[in-house]
């Protein structure tokens, strides 16, 4: 069985996709908890338990592993958000999502901050093609939220005339920079001020 390297196309064997997810799997814990700059290819070496030749077949460098960690990251926060947001219909239903964001940032007391944003943090300035590959998965983060808007708008909940994509833009702005505010405080409070204070800004629209 074989599969194609997401990057160059090239066909891999089931044992060299393995090999690549063992790399990139490891890289991502690392740049997660100790960030991208501080994360050298020896770190990566010594937690995934490939060798030097292994790690060069499947990326040319740095640059190219950091792009597969946010491939990685991306799909997993992306999934995690379609899952919950999807079905979504209700302030409550947002407040729920509010919630569970939270809490499990709690049981870090806010360190490391969105796995997403502290990719975009450090690469973002350095690699375009990174940035790019970020700026999508933002953009389809936030189409999640519009969605969740959307759906209350059609529902008569919030109003015609309120811009679902304007929305969707502020409360990202908000779960962003709470993550920020909770990592350097080591508190999750900023993180759920800031977001209570869109999702009362959207539920103000629909009692109008």
């Amino acid at each position: 069985m074989t599969t194609a390297d997401p990057r160059n196309g090239r066909r891999l064997t089931a044992r060299g996709a393995k090999t690549r997810a063992r790399i990139v799997a490891a890289a991502t814990d690392l740049m997660y908890v100790k960030g991208v700059g501080a994360t050298t290819l020896d770190d990566v070496l010594a937690a995934s338990g490939v060798s030097k030749s292994q790690l060069y077949h499947h990326f040319d460098g740095k640059d190219a592993l950091v792009r597969a960690v946010i491939d990685n990251v991306g799909e997993r926060v992306i999934e995690r958000e379609r899952e919950a947001l999807g079905h979504v219909s209700t302030i409550r239903g947002l407040r729920r999502w509010r919630d569970v964001l939270v809490q499990n940032n709690a049981l870090r007391h806010g360190a490391y901050g969105c796995a997403l944003g502290s990719l975009a943090s450090e690469v973002s300035d350095h690699d375009a093609l990174a940035r790019e590959a970020l700026s999508r998965l933002f953009a389809e983060w936030q189409g999640l939220l519009a969605g969740v808007l959307r759906r209350l708008q059609d529902d008569g909940v919030l109003p015609p005339d309120a811009s679902v994509d304007q929305l969707a833009t502020g409360l990202m702005a908000a779960l962003q920079g709470g993550y920020m505010l909770a990592q350097t405080a080591r508190d999750v409070t900023p993180m759920a001020t800031a977001i209570d204070m869109v999702l009362a800004h959207i539920e103000s629209l629909s009692k109008r």
